[in-house]
């Protein structure tokens, strides 16, 4: 008989209880929640207070589940880029199969209970940290919460975001910043909230993806590839190919067949303590705002503009192309927020400082700007 094992996920005030019949799911949690949210082991007895993700184990539950679905009408979607067949009852459970990754999923209770029957358990942890965050989102939005765009750094309290398109250099920034000495709150996207005079930021924990170009620019590279070549692993969801030219010494960019997305390195938010020796922050706030661009012939400086905020700096469930709303958690809510919180966060953040920064392929000379540019903000 197995032992249950339970982990409580905290952001703010929103919290979320996993709870499961073999550790390595909840030891899972903890590890990837822990360093910028507050995760901790719970007793397995107290996991019926508040909202909850159930995660065995469990080949029968799994197979009954499947029988389920395929018994009834169905449809078909995308979640986490694997095939989804999902079907709905009387009483508004949603329940689903993934049949390529061995799950399956019963959301209950408004999204407020979510069952996973996993065959594997790596699959099965990745698939509830993706359920536990969906949920601690969709609580955070309620509360008045929306989600940027942005990566973000932290020093003295006060909070750098760095917005832009792909490209324009958000990592980049954030992570030559926290290389000399900022913590580092966010890769690509970050959780914004007005409470009084201030405009608190949240993380929103995620592997962060760096391409193997920009990892061997900021001194990177060597350590991740000692790292894999002693045994060590990343995020599961990284690439083969990427793993492969890791081990194989290869420093140049790897492009998908349509030549559109680079294949990166997936990071454990764990892994930029413990392998780059970066300080991660848990919250601040807000400061000041960076708008970056990278031009290989110019030099580091601040420029001439006019860039404000605009709608695609902001999270919305339109641009949730990975892990859209199946199961009902966020009962209609925008995937970035409410209008109301939304328009009061792009009111806040207009009136903080704004700089438009040209970047070159010069990391030291990037860093050293970037670091006395933020120290004079």
């Amino acid at each position: 008989m197995s032992t249950l094992t339970a982990t409580r996920l905290q952001a703010a005030d929103a919290s979320v209880t996993v709870l499961s019949n073999t550790a390595f799911v909840t030891d899972w949690t903890r590890r990837y929640f822990g360093p910028w949210w507050n995760a901790f082991e719970v007793p397995a007895s107290s996991a019926c207070a508040g909202p909850l993700v159930t995660a065995d184990l469990n080949e029968k539950a799994y197979t009954d589940l499947t029988a389920l679905v395929r018994s009834r009408p169905h449809h078909e979607a995308t979640y986490a880029k694997a095939r989804l067949l999902l079907t709905r009852d009387s009483t508004g459970t949603i329940t689903g199969i993934s049949p390529d990754e061995g799950l399956a999923y019963r959301s209950e209770q408004l999204g407020g209970h979510v069952t996973l029957a996993g065959r594997t358990a790596e699959q099965l942890a990745l698939a509830t940290a993706r359920i536990a965050r969906e949920m601690i989102r969709a609580a955070l939005l309620r509360d008045g919460w929306t989600l940027l765009h942005a990566s973000a750094v932290v020093q003295a309290g006060r909070a750098v975001l760095t917005f832009g398109s792909k490209g324009a250099g958000k990592t980049t920034t954030a992570l030559l910043l926290a290389g000399r000495g900022a913590q580092l709150l966010a890769n690509d996207r970050v959780f914004v909230k007005a409470i009084g005079d201030d405009l608190r930021v949240l993380p929103w924990p995620s592997a962060a993806a760096i391409g193997l170009g920009l990892l061997d620019a900021l001194g990177l590279y060597d350590v991740v590839r000692d790292r894999i070549q002693a045994g060590e692993q990343l995020h599961p969801t990284q690439h083969q190919d990427v793993t492969d030219a890791l081990l194989a010494g290869r420093r140049e960019p790897l492009w998908e067949p349509d030549g559109k997305r680079e294949k990166k390195v997936q990071v454990f938010p764990d892994q930029f303590a413990t392998w780059f020796g970066m300080q991660l922050a848990t919250g601040g706030r807000a400061a000041a705002l960076l708008f970056p661009r990278i031009d290989p012939t110019s030099v580091p400086t601040v420029v001439d503009g006019d860039r404000t905020l605009g709608e695609d700096d902001f999270m919305s469930g339109a641009t949730e192309d990975r892990y859209p709303d199946h199961f009902g958690l966020a009962h209609g809510i925008n995937g970035g927020g409410s209008d109301v919180a939304r328009a009061t966060v792009a009111d806040r953040l207009a009136a903080l400082p704004h700089h438009q920064i040209t970047l070159s392929y010069d990391i030291q000379a990037n860093a050293d700007f970037l670091t006395k540019l933020a120290g004079d903000l």
